[in-house]
């Protein structure tokens, strides 16, 4: 499981600032693997075999890349993406986005090719999704690296009619049904509260019986119910529950816009401060005096010129006569964006991917520090 971080700002994932910590060159593969089509692990299998030869051309040993056979057949299982990154001892992250890439990648180079799976990461905003009826709740939480925990809660089932059998005793058992809700709703809210402190959840996405919705949102903590989207649907096999989990995708999306929109506001609101910077030039020189506090690079930076680093993530350079003339080793060239996102991780800032449909100023930009 990989270790990330997402916030506002951007993402932090320790499994990839340790995999650059070592030297490269680096694997890195991004593998379309459909899961809703005939034949899904010989399709990936084919698609590989084609990536396989070209890496094998561009020089990664075989060793690496047996070590990434049997994890192709079954990847289709996991996601829509199979991502690989790894450096030649062996170190690797593995991961499988629940998106295809924009494109098959395979690369055998300096650095490896970060900004895809980062902005995947992005997108991953931790939160739980509750259908709820006076029975109890089914509970998804999915937390910050994508990863997802179900639980079902099951309250006490007599009684809870409030029908009754008339009479007398019609109150009587009104009054019990009521405390049954009452008691179901109390440990419903307990395990979503306790899902959502687990995660650090940003949103709490709830369907299902009114009844119960209300009851549940009445014994939540105030942080939590500030957090709940209400959508429709309910808990019976009544054909809800696509609708649920597209809502939830709608949600989710809409968190992640907000917060881009947020963070390029930030970025033009401290830029007039001067707590902000843009162009390559400036965020190089950020990044080597360990001033950056977010990075923002391109979604798609396909054009991206090159840059130069050396054993350590900084500094950086444009040019490689430069770091030669500070007497720094190994100096390597790398693609602008996968030179930077590497300083930025090893300074410990985190990093914004800006999509490709929006302009980033100076094609990359930094928040610092001071």
């Amino acid at each position: 499981m990989q270790a990330s971080h997402a916030t506002m700002s951007g993402v932090r994932s320790s499994d990839v600032t340790e995999l650059l910590r070592g030297r490269g060159p680096f694997l890195s593969l991004y593998l379309t693997t459909e899961s809703d089509i005939a034949n899904a692990a010989q399709r990936s299998d084919q698609h590989w075999k084609s990536l396989r030869r070209q890496l094998a051309d561009d020089g990664a040993p075989e060793e690496l890349l047996s070590s990434v056979d049997p994890l192709v057949g079954p990847a289709h299982l996991e996601g829509e993406t199979l991502v690989v990154l790894a450096r030649a001892d062996g170190r690797r992250v593995i991961d499988h986005p629940s998106t295809p890439p924009v494109r098959d990648l395979a690369r055998w180079s300096a650095l490896p090719t970060l900004v895809p799976l980062l902005e995947w990461r992005q997108r991953s905003v931790p939160h739980v999704v509750v259908v709820t009826d006076r029975h109890g709740a089914d509970i998804l939480t999915v937390a910050g690296d994508g990863s997802e925990r179900e639980r079902e809660v099951e309250g006490d089932d007599k009684p809870l009619r409030k029908s009754g059998p008339g009479g007398w005793s019609q109150r009587r058992y009104q009054e019990r049904a009521e405390n049954t809700w009452e008691q179901t709703a109390e440990e419903v809210a307990a395990e979503v509260a306790a899902s959502a402190a687990r995660v650090g959840a940003r949103l709490v996405v709830v369907a299902g019986d009114v009844r119960a919705v209300a009851l549940l949102r009445e014994h939540l903590p105030r942080e939590v119910d500030d957090l709940v989207h209400e959508i429709g649907g309910g808990r019976s096999p009544d054909g809800s529950a696509d609708h649920i989990a597209a809502e939830a995708v709608r949600l989710v999306d809409t968190e992640v816009g907000a917060d881009l929109r947020r963070a390029l506001e930030d970025l033009d609101a401290k830029g007039a401060h001067g707590l902000a910077v843009s162009g390559a030039a400036e965020v190089a020189g950020a990044l080597n005096e360990a001033r950056v506090d977010v990075l923002f690079v391109p979604g798609d930076p396909a054009e991206t010129p090159a840059a130069y680093s050396g054993r350590e993530p900084v500094p950086v350079s444009m040019s490689a006569d430069v770091l030669g003339d500070m007497a720094v080793d190994d100096v390597v060239e790398a693609p602008l964006v996968d030179v930077f996102v590497r300083a930025a991780l090893g300074t410990d800032a985190s990093v914004r991917v800006v999509p490709s449909d929006r302009k980033l100023p100076g094609g990359c930009a930094a928040l610092l520090r001071w």
